[in-house]
């Protein structure tokens, strides 16, 4: 089985954060520089939260805050779910979908080690997949 190890030894271990009084604003403009649909929000070295395109849009735009005045702690997503490197790939994607987040940050031994996305984890799923009925065909015609 894929394990979250796995995918970060494709993608990489790259992590864009901001800090719990970075304001919104800086947020957004560094989602939009990186092309990322979320930060982790890291203050002393250790992950607080999370900051998504979704946090601005209900929690700013829709209650009418300026993002420039807005602190990314008082919008940030403060209970956050994360995994491990040894994490299975299904296990991601079962968390991923009880939940409804988009983004796993990665710990491991307390530290940030990469984090992983719903794209991510699809794109292992499919890859794993076509692998396996390659196999299959193979078998199959006794090669």
């Amino acid at each position: 089985m894929i394990t979250v190890r796995d995918v970060l030894d494709s993608k990489g271990r790259q992590v864009w954060s901001v800090s719990p009084g970075d304001s919104v604003f800086q947020a957004l403009e560094l989602m939009s520089t990186r092309h990322a649909g979320a930060l982790m929000v890291v203050e002393n070295e250790k992950l607080v939260g999370v900051i998504s395109e979704r946090d601005y849009a209900r929690k700013v735009v829709l209650a009418g805050k300026n993002s420039r005045q807005t602190a990314v702690g008082d919008i940030m997503t403060s209970k956050v779910y994360y995994v491990s490197p040894d994490h299975r790939i299904e296990e991601c994607m079962a968390l991923m979908t009880s939940k409804s987040v988009r983004h796993l940050p990665v710990l491991q031994d307390g530290r940030l080690d990469g984090v992983i996305s719903i794209g991510d984890v699809v794109k292992a799923v499919i890859s794993h997949q076509e692998f396996i009925i390659e196999q299959l065909e193979h078998f199959i015609a006794g090669r």
